[in-house]
């Protein structure tokens, strides 16, 4: 049985106190007047003839030939879109795995990442250590391997942390799993927000043939509520476990979405440099914030994403702290206890525009302490 998500259930409680969120997880959103460009003919064209049926179980051919342009090596055969990251998480691993099965998962990461395959198989994490600027050890990883290990599940750039392994241990990594047949499962919705483009790594479905790669269009391009994701791999039986698993699920995408997602993809890398303007401009006032702030918190400056996972040094865990910011600021920042065994962190977004405010709230908040 899956237990609560703890994370989800922690927004739900606190967002009636909330006026700012400076936890956020993804970058400004775009309206539909935004994504339509103003009214554009051949857009109101293919909206207008769009049916309201059900679509293709593993996604509208012309969406998956777009996103399968992001790996190169892959074709749309090797794509399967699903109801947001979410759900393509939820219906791979359940595909995937079994009782009789064992999984290991880097750390920290989002819920669903380390909850449905528990909810499977037996589980061993290897947690990314602060003392390690957060980077991935490959030899606690090789550790914590078992006979019976099915799939080696990171998610990099990595949330909350934003750290960012170099691609020689991304390589080595893949060369790990090959030779004992392990499965790669890779959650890649933070790809393309790098913070130097350079540290962009490859997708993990083009480096191996058991690689799967997991993305959306939630966070880079700010459209969550698409609620779009897809899977993308080169063993045939993944994408078919999953989508005999979704038949339980959503079935399949709406097709307005789907029209719309097609559209973002289009303009998408008109869409990325927008959103990202935004997100690289906050990142400095941050760390300026973090200079500051160095007697209340220590900042491992993040590689990649939009979040950040500084630890506070004034207690052994954030829950208070973060409690008592939102009762007296309306600010949200995360507690590292959501994350497992990091109650001395906080998660912090620093990829909308009202970062910059809430920032100058929280620290006004801290010199009162």
């Amino acid at each position: 049985m899956l237990p609560p998500f703890e994370l989800e259930q922690y927004l739900l409680r606190h967002e009636h106190q909330t006026r700012v969120s400076l936890c956020a997880s993804g970058l400004e959103t775009l309206s539909l007047s935004e994504l339509m460009h103003g009214g554009n003919p051949e857009f109101a064209a293919l909206w207008g003839q769009t049916g309201l049926d059900y679509t293709h179980p593993q996604g509208a051919i012309a969406l998956r030939e777009a996103i399968a342009q992001q790996y190169q090596t892959l074709n749309a055969q090797q794509i399967g879109v699903f109801a947001g990251a979410a759900e393509a998480i939820l219906c791979t691993l359940q595909g995937l795995l079994n009782p009789a099965d064992h999984a290991v998962v880097v750390t920290p990461c989002y819920q669903s990442l380390f909850s449905i395959p528990a909810s499977l198989c037996q589980v061993s994490t290897v947690s990314l250590r602060e003392a390690s600027d957060w980077q991935l050890e490959l030899d606690r990883v090789q550790s914590a391997l078992q006979p019976n290990t099915r799939v080696i599940i990171i998610n990099f750039p990595n949330n909350p942390t934003g750290a960012l392994p170099s691609a020689a241990v991304v390589f080595e990594l893949v060369e790990m799993a090959r030779k004992r047949g392990i499965y790669l499962f890779s959650d890649e919705v933070y790809r393309l927000m790098e913070i130097d483009p350079a540290d962009r790594l490859p997708p993990v479905a083009t480096l191996y043939e058991r690689g799967i790669s997991v993305s959306s269009l939630s966070k880079a391009y700010g459209l969550p509520g698409l609620r779009i994701g897809w899977v993308a791999a080169q063993a045939p039986e993944v994408l078919s476990r999953a989508i005999d698993i979704r038949h339980y699920t959503s079935i399949c995408v709406n097709s307005p979405s789907e029209v719309l997602a097609s559209l973002a993809l289009r303009d998408g890398e008109a869409i990325l440099a927008r959103n990202l303007r935004q997100m690289r401009a906050n990142l400095p006032v941050m760390d300026r914030f973090f200079e500051r702030m160095s007697d209340h918190c220590r900042w491992v400056r993040p590689r990649g994403g939009c979040l950040g996972f500084p630890r506070y040094l004034r207690a052994e865990t954030t829950d208070a702290l973060c409690q008592s910011l939102l009762e007296a600021t309306g600010v949200l920042i995360l507690p590292g206890s959501l994350y497992g065994s990091y109650s001395p962190h906080f998660r912090i977004g620093f990829g909308k525009k009202g970062c910059v405010k809430a920032l100058g709230q929280f620290e006004r908040f801290l010199n009162t302490l």
